[in-house]
């Protein structure tokens, strides 16, 4: 929904535990309701029995969104599995046993449910990432780019490919549904579970501060998965973990190539971070977050910092705790962009932690982007077409992207993403 400046309103968004900015409880329950009820593909069956089942569905998702093409079409997709740190639990009420191995091992079915929630919506953005970029191959600046953007998508496919084989291989029919009803949702029908991912990312503005920005996000969720108690899990993220590094490193480096070649316009430039950078805040839940506090009695998802932090958990504030360290990270590396600045172009900032929020204490409440001051109606109202892109300004871009062959610098001395893309897995190391 947009506004009479072409500006898009605000909408309800969900959290990684399922929140929705009005506090209301978005249950396991309901959760397994609406996934169950949803139906299948035309054509497919209601159950899946076997991994291979959901490669075949895996297999006619690709060709269904248009991305079963190139270097995607060819790759070997694969389940991979990590050392972890320590096989002792690291922190909540379980802290110093044995991570478990199996859901037998897990003391109650509240922990095993909430456990598969964590990993059906970690699964779910894998896949909507994907479905976000679909129409970015033809548009690419360079081969390196679209070649860089098609290793991303084989590497969030990879990753949502993981989770669903924790689905089928523990969590038995539930997880059979689950996995299934991941391949059945679109980010471009509005059904993924976050509303970040149900954006479309059109055009390589977006998709550079989306990799940034959101991405770094997902870095955060995995570390924090790093630590669980439940061993499989923390197996999966070491390999995740290094594969999304590049996600990352290829945004911050077009961000990087675009403030450098100086075409595009600062003013401009900072709009998609205050869209992108905004949005990745609502993706760490909301405030006094019960899910979040739980996850950790229960060992399930620590801190981002867990193991160097030596502070006892302040469990109410876990969400907000790790939203903060995000800030500070995204505040230096817009920082280190303003370094390539041209003169004259104004510098770049992350915006504050509670403008164009969705969800928690700062939800639809007015601040202004870069000073964090809190704005009357109609001040925020002028404010937030001034901060936000609009329907003008991405007319704008597209002209600029089109017509001007020089508005992102070139992508010097870089590796083909392809003769690295085994790296990660050869190294694959905690971090």
């Amino acid at each position: 929904m947009v506004n009479e400046h072409g500006v898009k309103k605000y909408e309800p968004r969900r959290t990684r535990s399922g929140t929705k900015e009005t506090r209301a409880n978005f249950s396991l329950r309901s959760f397994v309701s609406f996934v169950v009820n949803r139906g299948c593909m035309p054509g497919k069956v209601a159950k899946i029995g076997t991994f291979s089942d959901w490669v075949g569905l895996f297999d006619e998702w690709r060709k269904e969104i248009g991305v079963d093409r190139d270097e995607i079409a060819s790759f070997k997709f694969d389940t991979l599995y990590g050392a972890i740190e320590t096989d002792e639990i690291q922190f909540g009420s379980y802290k110093g046993r044995r991570k478990w191995e199996n859901l037998r091992q897990i003391p109650t079915q509240q922990m095993r449910d909430a456990l598969l929630n964590m990993i059906v919506y970690q699964g779910d953005t894998e896949f909507a990432s994907v479905e976000q970029q679909r129409h970015l191959f033809e548009t690419a600046p360079t081969d390196w780019d679209r070649r860089a953007l098609t290793r991303v998508m084989i590497e969030e496919m990879r990753h949502g490919w993981q989770m669903c084989a924790l689905l089928l291989d523990h969590f038995g029919y539930s997880g059979k549904v689950e996995a299934q009803k991941m391949l059945e949702r679109r980010a471009f029908e509005n059904e993924r579970l976050l509303g970040a991912f149900n954006v479309d990312v059109d055009n390589w503005m977006d998709f550079f501060t989306y990799t940034d920005f959101v991405d770094r996000d997902g870095k955060f969720q995995l570390q924090m998965l790093k630590y669980s108690a439940f061993a499989p899990l923390g197996r999966s993220m070491s390999y995740m973990l290094r594969e999304e590094a590049f996600h990352m490193g290829t945004g911050n480096d077009g961000l990087r190539r675009i403030v450098q070649a100086g075409v595009i316009p600062g003013w401009l430039i900072q709009k998609y971070l205050n869209k992108w950078i905004s949005c990745s805040y609502d993706l760490f839940g909301t405030d006094h977050s019960s899910s979040a506090h739980w996850a950790y009695v229960w060992g399930i998802k620590g801190r981002y910092d867990e193991p160097k932090n030596q502070n006892p958990a302040k469990l109410d504030e876990l969400n907000d705790y790790n939203r903060h360290l995000y800030r500070d990270e995204v505040a230096g590396l817009v920082e280190r962009l303003n370094g390539f600045r041209k003169a004259g172009e104004p510098e770049l900032y992350a915006p504050d932690i509670r403008f164009n929020r969705a969800i928690g204490q700062f939800a639809g409440q007015k601040f202004h982007a870069k000073t964090g001051e809190m704005l009357s109606d109609k001040d925020y109202e002028q404010h937030f077409v001034e901060a936000m892109p609009t329907a003008e300004d991405r007319k704008r871009l597209l002209e600029i992207i089109a017509n001007e062959k020089k508005w992102i610098a070139e992508k010097e001395g870089a590796r083909d993403p392809f003769e690295t893309i085994g790296e990660p897995r050869k190294s694959a190391i905690n971090l």
